[in-house]
């Protein structure tokens, strides 16, 4: 089968054998939180991975069938890939008819280096240089193939090893870049769809190749997800869970609060105090 004819037939498949799985979800994301918007220039960042491969996909079929008048272009970054991988990206690209502007960096290498949290630096350090050359490029906005089982191991990954509760938001501004946002279109899409999707397609695609994923055990994201798969043999709605639980935040439950980043905690204490606790003994006199 020639190529375009193949194309044709991965978009028709993505939005009716996967209309379910992917493309309805996809839609949902996209509508529920505003992320295409008139006049909206998105760069989809393709990593040569399964799920910005899908993403890159989605968001050209999107484009295509939309009335929402927005651009689209491909933005693709060498982390230090070896030349193997990075022909399996482009080669990616290709057969789903995208052609991405590609440039590099040595993130692998300093990441090589860093002693604590690699991944945290690593992530950081890819938005950063995805933010930069978008903008370049007249982007108001980076397009990242994140999906619902990331949101639900991030939330773990906070609470676990984080001490804190945060979640991987559907949508974003950056605050290093005026005027840029990131969205992440997948949001509401499980892996194991994007699994299904890939193999319907026979495209081979790359894998991060850092020394973190390279170790024995992948990281703390692996363990999570590992962990995740257990409890979801046992409860099939656990991801679903994980994710209401940053959607139902009950404040008068939770220990202390921040208003915003960067802000002071604000106690379950300070209810008692506007409640009025006059007359009462202070605590730091009873022992």
């Amino acid at each position: 089968m020639s190529e375009k004819p193949r194309r044709d037939e991965m978009e028709h498949a993505l939005t009716t054998r996967f209309r379910k799985q992917i493309w309805s979800p996809f839609l949902s994301a996209v509508k529920r939180y505003q992320m295409a918007q008139p006049g909206d220039r998105i760069a989809v960042c393709l990593s040569g991975g399964k799920d910005s491969l899908l993403l890159a996909k989605c968001m050209q079929t999107l484009k295509k069938y939309s009335t929402v008048p927005f651009e689209v272009i491909y933005l693709s970054m060498d982390p230090g890939f070896s030349q193997e991988n990075r022909k399996k990206m482009l080669d990616a690209a290709s057969a789903i008819g995208i052609t991405p502007d590609v440039f590099d960096t040595d993130i692998y290498e300093i990441v090589e280096s860093v002693a604590t949290s690699p991944c945290h630096v690593c992530a950081a350090m890819r938005r950063g240089y995805l933010y930069k050359e978008a903008k370049k490029r007249g982007c108001n906005k980076i397009a990242l193939g994140h999906h619902r089982d990331d949101a639900a191991e991030t939330i773990l990954l906070s609470v676990l090893y984080g001490g804190q509760f945060k979640t991987m938001m559907p949508r974003l501004k950056s605050e290093n870049y005026e005027g840029m946002e990131l969205i992440r279109p997948l949001y509401l899409v499980r892996e194991k769809a994007i699994i299904n999707w890939l193999s319907s397609t026979n495209i081979t695609t790359t894998s991060c190749a850092c020394r973190v994923t390279r170790s024995e055990d992948g990281g703390k994201r692996a363990r999570v997800k590992r962990l995740l798969a257990q409890l979801e043999c046992e409860q099939s709605n656990i991801i679903d869970n994980i994710i209401a639980s940053s959607e139902n935040v009950n404040l008068a439950t939770i220990l202390s609060h921040k208003a915003h980043e960067g802000a002071p905690s604000i106690s379950f204490m300070k209810q008692f105090s506007d409640e009025g606790d006059s007359g009462k003994i202070p605590v730091d006199r009873l022992f």
